[in-house]
């Protein structure tokens, strides 16, 4: 009788612990979403990464059955966005809308950082985009030849703009000076779009950056673009070089947007949202708006994500280490 008791419960005791396994099961599979979700964006609005978030977000929302917020959290080289996101529900509600520059360079120059690239799993990549090299309209200088040759009139004179400390444009223009052979003054900010204002107003001379945030003011000629760090010409810029063409071919930087979940989110809903993203990303009308832009569309899933992040964290180690980029 003891034994058979003894059994019984340990069949209840079993059941009940594998019934919330259950239920998580079913939540992530079937109830997921069931109320909006909400992007946290590393960077202040006007920029590629707030960009990019607000096409997802505009795009994903009917496709999920939820409204999607973009929330702009800006500061601390993108440490401030992922430690809000790190610290999230792990539920699938809160989600890190990231920045390449900051996900893969970020963490070689923080000696106590607030995050680890462990904290996260991809979910997908969105957009991909090459940098451009763009100067204020009163700069007298109309290619990269002439930009180079104006530096070395002018040492230490020119001052360029970036999105912040140790950020893709900010290893982007030392490239540049390796390269060129020159030395100019670096200006961080909090995000492209503080530095696109000051670029506007004429102070700072040149920034890098993804096209989309300039495109508007490349178009209306308040701004002027020398160059595209990737391998190939832009669709939206067919008349302006590469950095290769150019003559600089290791000046060569390409940024990726991507979304990633905290770590102990549930796999069901990662897969979920992985699929929706190939949806919109793969969609006629956002690849259109993206090109438009000066992007590309890039659909990567989680695994294809997760190596892609690998490699280019190793990659750009020797980079900040020729360059002696160190945190602020």
């Amino acid at each position: 009788m003891t034994t058979r008791i003894t059994r019984k419960r340990f069949a209840a005791l079993a059941l009940a612990a594998l019934a919330p396994l259950a239920l998580s099961t079913a939540w992530a599979q079937g109830a997921y979403p069931a109320k909006p979700v909400t992007l946290v964006v590393p960077t202040a609005a006007g920029g590629t990464t707030d960009l990019s978030a607000r096409m997802v977000a505009q795009a994903l929302g009917p496709v999920l059955g939820q409204s999607v917020v973009v929330d702009n959290k800006g500061g601390g080289n993108g440490a401030i966005a992922a430690s809000i996101v790190k610290r999230a529900e792990a539920d699938g509600y809160t989600l890190l809308m990231q920045y390449s520059g900051y996900h893969v360079i970020s963490p070689h120059l923080t000696k106590a950082p607030q995050w680890e690239q462990k904290d996260f799993q991809p979910i997908a990549n969105v957009i991909s985009a090459p940098q451009i090299i763009v100067v204020r309209e009163g700069l007298p200088v109309k290619s990269l030849p002439e930009l180079i040759a104006y530096a070395k009139a002018h040492p230490g004179k020119l001052n360029y703009a970036s999105s912040g400390n140790g950020s893709l444009q900010h290893v982007t223009g030392a490239m540049l000076e390796q390269q060129g052979g020159i030395k100019m003054v670096h200006v961080p900010y909090k995000g492209t779009g503080p530095a696109l204002q000051d670029l506007l107003g004429g102070q700072v001379d040149l920034t890098f950056g993804t096209a989309p945030p300039f495109m508007p003011h490349i178009q209306a000629g308040k701004l002027r673009v020398l160059a595209v760090t990737g391998k190939e010409r832009l669709p939206s810029l067919p008349d302006v070089p590469t950095t290769a063409e150019a003559g600089y071919p290791g000046v060569n930087a390409t940024s990726w947007f991507a979304l990633f979940a905290p770590a102990a989110v549930p796999k069901g809903v990662v897969d979920r949202l992985a699929a929706d993203l190939k949806k919109v990303v793969e969609d006629p009308a956002f690849r259109k708006k993206a090109q438009e832009q000066g992007a590309a569309a890039d659909y990567l899933g989680p695994q294809p994500l997760a190596a892609r992040v690998k490699a280019d964290f190793a990659g750009w180690a020797d980079v900040i280490k020729s360059s002696k980029i160190e945190a602020e």
